[in-house]
């Protein structure tokens, strides 16, 4: 039990060495492998023996190991650092997230406004480089969002919108394998996007989802709900009803909470959606209940994590 509690408590330190080693872009120095750490604090402007102590303990998990003294190398788990936005992750979450982390309390009210001085959506807008970050961070795994989107099952000539798609990459990646689809990616003007790489079916259009979304056929809703809180949440399924017709399906790619005390990532994500906008993960009856008020009738809800919803 002692070795349980104290790797629970010190896991904020794991947090801010992983944002340390991302924000030095260590484990992109060693993609060629093998370096010292007088070279790689020499090329990102760190102190070698605060860094070399940073990826000691770091490789103490298996994130980086020492090859020989005071030479690192990468691991699976360090490499996986350079792909599809973990290190923009570790950035954040070993950033602003973990300030915002520490200012949480017992009073149901998010801590990043009151760490920050703003709300964390307006703070993203006049934070360019953050907000770069985070869109390359909800590029991260991917690959099982796209798996719990195609388990729904696409007709293959529908019009799939992307609410809240960020930078289009999961859009993307559905057309790759859907030559017949086309895709609007919906979202805020400020998000960081690269349009010249969607092609001829696939476009993007600015706006709030609090506001209007353009219609479709299938609406995606990808880790965007257990951002916020009911009544916003509600307020978002709200506007997507009234741009569906009455043949349209919404899927949402969320997680579901499960009862009992196995281990849950969930459950952590929990405190963090709290912790940044007062969202909150959910129970299927939470689900079923939230989208039963905004019009929706739940259809059905996939064990890989995705809800499929229709017009009611």
């Amino acid at each position: 039990m002692p070795l349980t509690v104290w790797e629970g408590l010190r896991g904020a330190l794991t947090t801010r060495a992983l944002g340390l080693a991302a924000e030095h872009g260590v484990a992109r120095a060693l993609l060629d492998g093998p370096r010292g750490v007088d070279e790689l604090a020499a090329g990102s402007g760190a102190d070698p023996d605060v860094l070399y102590r940073v990826l000691r303990a770091l490789a103490s998990e298996g994130i980086f190991v020492e090859v020989e003294p005071r030479v690192f190398a990468n691991t699976e788990a360090s490499a996986a650092m350079t792909e599809d936005g973990w290190d923009a992750f570790a950035r954040l979450f070993g950033g602003p997230w973990l300030h915002a982390v520490a200012g949480l309390d017992a009073s149901g009210e998010a801590s990043f406004p009151r760490v920050f001085g703003d709300e964390f959506w307006s703070w993203l807008a006049s934070h360019p480089d953050e907000r770069a970050d985070f869109d390359r961070a909800m590029e991260q795994n991917w690959q099982n969002r796209l798996e719990r989107l195609e388990a729904v099952g696409l007709r293959g000539d529908e019009t799939v919108v992307d609410v809240g798609g960020g930078n289009g990459s999961l859009l993307r990646a559905l057309l790759d394998g859907h030559p017949e689809l086309c895709g609007i990616v919906f979202d805020l003007p400020e998000t960081v996007r690269d349009e010249a790489s969607f092609g001829q079916r696939l476009r993007f259009e600015e706006g709030s989802f609090f506001d209007r979304v353009p219609p479709g056929d299938v609406f995606v809703l990808s880790t965007i709900l257990h951002d916020w809180p009911d009544d916003d949440a509600r307020r978002i399924l709200e506007t997507i009803r009234a741009a569906a017709a009455p043949g349209s399906r919404l899927v949402l790619i969320e997680a579901v909470i499960q009862p009992g005390n196995e281990p849950s990532g969930a459950k952590w994500l929990d405190l963090l959606m709290l912790v940044i906008a007062g969202g909150r993960e959910r129970t299927e009856e939470q689900w079923r209940r939230l989208l039963e008020s905004a019009g929706w009738e739940p259809v059905r809800f996939f064990e890989s994590g995705a809800i499929e919803a229709r017009p009611n």
